[in-house]
């Protein structure tokens, strides 16, 4: 049995139905869209069986884009849930068939509210079409399964169309990057746009000499320091060099090279400092990586050393 040749044709099925329903909305996208940018409090949808699944994903997706929404499950609705409804709402049904019984019995209840209803089904004429102020055909020709009953085909495209709505409703409301972001503050997204240097940063126990410590004693600095490298100042805290594990490899090669030395001799000089702590993080990574270097310096105006950033802070705290 192939198993890459069944893969293939699924997927090639899914596709296709994806590229012919493309084509088969217009206005009613439109006003399901009015429907839910214009909902003052919140989306409530529900689904049964497999449309309950794709309904949670859709109502996680709404939420994670700036439509507050949740999942209702339809048969916990007649037992108490319909109190998460109220009005200011707008209900969102799924159900293919369109006359799954659990959803039609919660339609009474929720015309109580006078709240718009959204739905999708395959059947324009269902019973759950007949009730709703928008309704979205869902109908596909072909189930993807070998059995052609399966929900493959269709679960696919209601998701997707759930996608599309919210794209939809992110574009009307010009839902930006960083609104993404606050609602994904743990997230990788949300570390790089809202952690700052100043929030990573280390300002104790730095590993700091004075322009006349010798290289000897620079070497037990950078031992203790474990940052790989030793920051120079003068008797101002003022950054006048950095000293670093690449700067004594090459130190090493020279015929003068010597531990009583002063360790300046062989520091970078005037190196690469950052006089502003509240920056992103991520964009002290972007300079860290264009550098090429470890270790970036942070000073006040005057080169007055403040703190320290290391790579390695940025990548464990997972800052991308």
């Amino acid at each position: 049995m192939n198993f890459a040749q069944i893969t293939k044709e699924v997927l090639e099925i899914e596709a296709n139905e994806l590229l012919r329903a493309s084509n088969s909305f217009g206005d009613e996208i439109s006003r399901a869209v009015e429907l839910m940018s214009n909902t003052s409090s919140k989306i409530v949808i529900t689904g049964m069986g497999k449309s309950g699944h794709i309904g949670a994903k859709i109502a996680a997706t709404l939420a994670s884009t700036g439509t507050p929404s949740f999942f209702l499950h339809p048969a916990e609705a007649m037992h108490g849930d319909l109190g998460m409804i109220r009005s200011g709402d707008t209900m969102f049904l799924i159900s293919y068939s369109g006359e799954s019984e659990e959803i039609l019995n919660i339609l009474p209840h929720i015309r109580r509210f006078d709240i718009p209803i959204i739905s999708m089904s395959s059947n324009p004429n269902s019973t759950l079409a007949k009730n709703s102020d928008v309704h979205l055909c869902i109908k596909v020709d072909v189930e993807a399964c070998p059995l052609r009953s399966a929900p493959t085909s269709s679960t696919t495209l209601t998701l997707a169309l759930g996608d599309a709505l919210a794209v939809c409703l992110m574009k009307k409301k010009n839902f930006k990057v960083e609104d993404f972001a606050s609602f994904h503050p743990g997230g990788s997204l949300g570390k790089k746009l809202f952690v700052k240097v100043n929030n990573i940063a280390k300002s104790k126990n730095l590993p700091v000499i004075s322009e006349n410590t010798s290289v000897k004693d620079a070497l037990v600095s950078i031992t203790e320091g474990r940052i790989g490298n030793v920051i120079i100042v003068d008797n101002k805290n003022k950054v006048l060099a950095i000293l670093s594990d690449g700067d004594l490899r090459r130190a090493l090669l020279r015929k003068d090279f010597s531990l009583d030395e002063k360790a300046i001799n062989y520091a970078t000089k005037d190196p690469k400092i950052l006089t502003d702590d509240n920056v992103l993080a991520s964009k002290a990574l972007a300079m860290i990586e264009e550098l090429k270097i470890q270790l970036l310096i942070i000073t006040d105006q005057k080169k007055i050393l403040k703190s320290v950033v290391h790579i390695h802070d940025l990548i464990e705290a997972g800052i991308k």
